[in-house]
């Protein structure tokens, strides 16, 4: 176990993607917990905010947005009646490429000080060729998650429903409109748990065994990583290959 734990300080970061209702937030305290690590979640919207020199209202309108919630109302209003925009211009927060730099910057200032778990944001994307950061997502059923939102925000089943469908749209959108990459894309992630059987607890028990073993394998040399890694060749022909010769074509019957 001492060896583990001298491995396991090697790794800087760990990002957590989550699915609204998840559980994936509060997966993230308790393994900060667990790890003694830092936990940095809304921090960072502060810290970008600093960078930019706006509000932290002003950073929070981009926060794993694509636009401002304000903006969205007031463009559809200016689209149904433009006449009433005609002389004031529309309020304005800090632009897409200018937040995202910062954003950029934050975390990557938070990975370096080392040993950070790091929710949302992009994460997963910023800081994907880094091979001392464990990267996960936590998912759950929609009707679990709802429950798990109702629960938590004191709020009826429709208006939770309503909550993740939104929060999960908005993220989507994010990270497809900024970085042009889907969520729920299995290969931006080291490991991906599912709540609705697991416990919170058990899933903080594996992301810390995940983190152990990529941390082990971190003096291991790119070429000699994947699934091919000290495998022998198949002794004879694999007894599920089919030569093209005997692939019928469907169009003909």
């Amino acid at each position: 176990m001492q060896q583990d734990r001298a491995n396991i300080t090697r790794m800087h970061a760990i990002t957590i993607s989550r699915e609204y209702g998840s559980g994936g937030g509060e997966v993230a305290r308790r393994l900060a917990q667990r790890l003694q690590w830092q936990l940095v979640d809304h921090e960072i919207v502060v810290r970008v905010a600093q960078e930019l020199g706006v509000s932290v209202a002003e950073a929070e309108a981009q926060d794993e947005y694509t636009e401002s919630i304000t903006s969205r109302i007031l463009n559809s209003l200016q689209a149904m009646q433009p006449t009433l925009f005609a002389i004031s211009p529309l309020p304005t927060t800090p632009d897409i490429p200018s937040y995202q730099e910062a954003l950029s910057r934050v975390v990557e200032g938070a990975v370096a000080t080392g040993h950070v778990i790091i929710v949302g944001r992009g994460s997963q994307v910023l800081l994907e060729q880094r091979r001392d950061v464990l990267h996960v997502r936590i998912v759950a059923p929609l009707e679990l998650r709802t429950a798990y939102v109702m629960r938590r925000e004191d709020i009826k089943s429709e208006d939770a429903r309503t909550r993740i469908q939104v929060k999960d749209q908005d993220r989507m959108r994010y990270l497809h409109n900024v970085h042009h990459r889907h969520a729920d894309d299995a290969h931006l992630y080291d490991i991906t748990l599912n709540s609705s059987i697991l416990s919170l607890d058990q899933i903080v028990e594996l992301i810390c065994v995940a983190l152990e073993e990529k941390a082990a394998r971190l003096s291991t040399v790119t070429g000699e990583l994947g699934p091919g890694a000290g495998m022998e060749r198949y002794p004879g022909r694999p007894g599920d290959f089919r030569p093209p010769s005997h692939i019928t074509d469907p169009s003909h019957g």
